[in-house]
């Protein structure tokens, strides 16, 4: 079951690509982030959606707002596919889906897992939520336009108001 908005996101600790484990309280204590949830590296969707992420982090950034990918990869495959696509941001092993099942980004009934993206407060509170298995670009564009549209950690609402994302 997905989480509601206003929710409090819930804490884990994975492998990630920067060679140590990151634990969301401890590693972002205080920070707002935007986390997303992807099925599968080195598939044509999964590559798309994660670019769009490494082509608008910049703007993230400024921001100052932590992008992290997680999917059930291992490490070493996210390592070779941040590589080759000069991903910018960590990317989280969930091996054995239980953190994608804690955030319900996974598909119903079957257990396989979803393409969500969600946008945490620096309370770790869920502000946005977003789930479409088939539509990567989507993801981004709908994040920006959330962001864009409401004050987001004291980013006024043209903060990203015109931008070519």
């Amino acid at each position: 079951m997905a989480l509601r908005i206003g929710s409090k996101a819930p804490d884990f600790t994975l492998a990630s690509t920067s060679g140590s484990a990151f634990t969301l309280s401890k590693d972002l204590a205080g920070q707002a982030l935007l986390l997303f949830f992807y099925p599968k590296d080195f598939t044509r969707t999964c590559q798309a959606e994660v670019c769009s992420f490494r082509n608008s982090f910049a703007q993230f950034q400024e921001l100052g707002l932590p992008v992290v990918g997680i999917s059930r990869d291992d490490i070493p495959t996210h390592k070779r596919f941040k590589a080759e696509f000069h991903l910018p941001y960590d990317l989280l092993s969930d091996l054995d889906l239980a953190v994608s099942k804690a955030y319900g980004a996974t598909i119903p009934f079957v257990g396989l897992p979803n393409r969500t993206t969600f946008l945490l407060d620096s309370n770790h509170r869920i502000v946005y939520q977003y789930s479409n298995l088939l539509g990567a670009d989507v993801h981004i564009e709908k994040t920006i336009a959330f962001i864009a549209q409401n004050q987001f950690e004291g980013v006024p609402a043209s903060g990203l108001a015109g931008s070519k994302i």
